[in-house]
């Protein structure tokens, strides 16, 4: 195990995904890794590189708000800020396997364009 702190891996997840620097965010996941959201239920690796990974120029930054770490889980807060002007605050759950990342769980807030929030519809069923 590296010395780096839970928070440093998750700091650098997130610079990651900012330079859209696809091999450092899959040398960060366990081979096991396993990714669930509103609309993923614990899909795995590949299938969250097809449907999740894209590029991340449409980010201006991430504001990464509270990483808080108790052993091999954490949870972080962040606003992501869109250059459009639209931005969203997100929760997630993480869980550590040494250091690599084992599990994210997403949890979807409020969005926002230009200060003001944007109601979401929600996903209709087929």
């Amino acid at each position: 195990m590296s010395d780096r702190t839970k928070a440093e891996i998750i700091r650098g997840l997130f610079a990651a995904y900012l330079a859209n620097d696809r091999q450092a965010v899959e040398e960060a996941l366990t081979a096991d890794f396993r990714f669930t959201s509103p609309y993923d239920d614990a899909i795995d690796k590949a299938t969250y590189f097809d449907r999740c990974w894209r590029n991340a120029d449409w980010i201006e930054r991430h504001e990464l708000e509270k990483i808080l770490v108790e052993g091999d889980e954490a949870f972080v807060t962040y606003n992501c800020v869109a250059k459009s002007g639209q931005n969203f605050r997100n929760t997630e759950f993480f869980r550590f396997d040494g250091d690599r990342i084992k599990r994210i769980d997403v949890y979807f807030g409020a969005t926002y364009e230009n200060g003001v929030f944007v109601k979401q519809q929600p996903p209709t069923s087929s």
